[in-house]
């Protein structure tokens, strides 16, 4: 549990990633960039046109190390993984629990909780440190609404009321959230709500692709307690759809993706001009603020926090390895029900 393997994420375009050795070597128009003994890595995630040789690709199967692929904007496109591991008898406890109706209904609940609780936790800590008395009063006031959405999910008594509590608390979050950023990035840093494919606005641009790096490790995660991140509770079932990594992943949105963003645009280490608009209206990072951004979030997970179910220190990197447990001890029956992670 104390050893935090670090991700590469590979992000120049036309790299090409290769063995030497017992080590992944990085190369640009045949520049060496790059040398990592492979025992220092968990997985690789490239974005964009990456090139990866397949002595490499056998290597990482070989060791159990995934080998991500994702598009420029962060977007999942293949996993490379080698056999799986996975214990079959949790495997069985976690599809006879996804075909309970109460089963279900209950983890998808805690899910959604943790993300209101959490969510309600930034816009409360934000209204604090705002010197605005009217912006003050509007993000308490969204975060008692997110209070009576929280009072809400108690009386869902299917999955499709739950979601519904959560759409309508995520439009008054993210439209609250824009209060968070500073006066003067406001003009390039406004969300007209949340839009996914593509992203229309550069902060829902910077908050995609911090949810793409966010779900990937979530994923890695569920896959090493044995679960099948494919099959779900709060997300639909869909070929292809890694659903239990997104019903895991929404605990931890606000207080590590969101509150990473807005860091970064409020302390200007993330500016607009780091930005490209293209065609059909998609905004993307670009190369060089992609960059920025994964090391800000190597660096975030590396941030030590105290969990506050076990009371123990840990680095936030291993948070949802410890919550995927939580699943798989749920799932088993050894815990009465799922405790989603809480910031205080």
């Amino acid at each position: 549990m104390r050893q935090l393997l670090n991700t590469l994420y590979i992000t120049i375009p036309k790299a090409y990633a290769h063995l030497e050795n017992d080590t992944l070597r990085i190369d640009v128009e045949r520049e060496k960039k790059l040398a990592v003994p492979l025992h220092h890595l968990g997985g690789v995630v490239c974005f964009g046109n990456i090139m990866v040789s397949p002595a490499l690709m056998h290597r990482l199967a070989e060791e159990g190390k995934s080998l991500v692929l994702l598009d420029g904007n962060g977007r999942f496109k293949a996993r490379l993984e080698g056999p799986t591991s996975g214990n079959v008898l949790l495997r069985q406890a976690q599809h006879k629990a996804a075909g309970e109706p109460a089963q279900t209904l209950a983890l998808a609940r805690s899910f959604i909780a943790g993300k209101l609780k959490n969510s309600r936790q930034i816009l409360l800590r934000g209204a604090r440190d705002n010197t605005d008395v009217t912006e003050q009063e509007e993000l308490k006031r969204v975060g008692e609404n997110l209070n009576a959405s929280l009072r809400a999910l108690a009386n869902a008594n299917d999955l499709d009321t739950l979601r519904g509590v959560e759409g309508e608390a995520a439009r008054g979050y993210f439209g609250a959230l824009n209060l968070l950023v500073k006066k003067d990035a406001r003009e390039h840093f406004q969300m007209d709500g949340r839009s996914k494919r593509p992203p229309r606005d550069r902060m829902n641009a910077l908050l995609s692709f911090l949810y793409s790096m966010l779900t990937n490790d979530c994923r890695s995660a569920i896959e090493s307690v044995g679960l099948d991140p494919q099959l779900g509770f709060l997300h639909a079932v869909r070929p292809g759809r890694a659903a239990l990594a997104l019903d895991l992943v929404e605990e931890f949105r606000a207080f590590i993706a969101d509150r990473l963003a807005l860091s970064l645009v409020n302390r200007g280490q993330i500016v607009a001009d780091d930005f490209e608009f293209r065609e059909g209206g998609s905004v993307q990072l670009a190369d060089d603020a992609r960059r920025t951004l994964v090391v800000a979030f190597q660096e975030r997970k590396q941030e030590e926090i105290t969990h506050p179910l076990l009371e123990q220190k840990m680095p936030l990197g291993l948070v949802p390895l410890l919550q995927a447990r939580f699943i798989a001890r749920t799932l088993r029956g050894e815990m009465e029900g799922y405790v989603p992670f809480l910031v205080r």
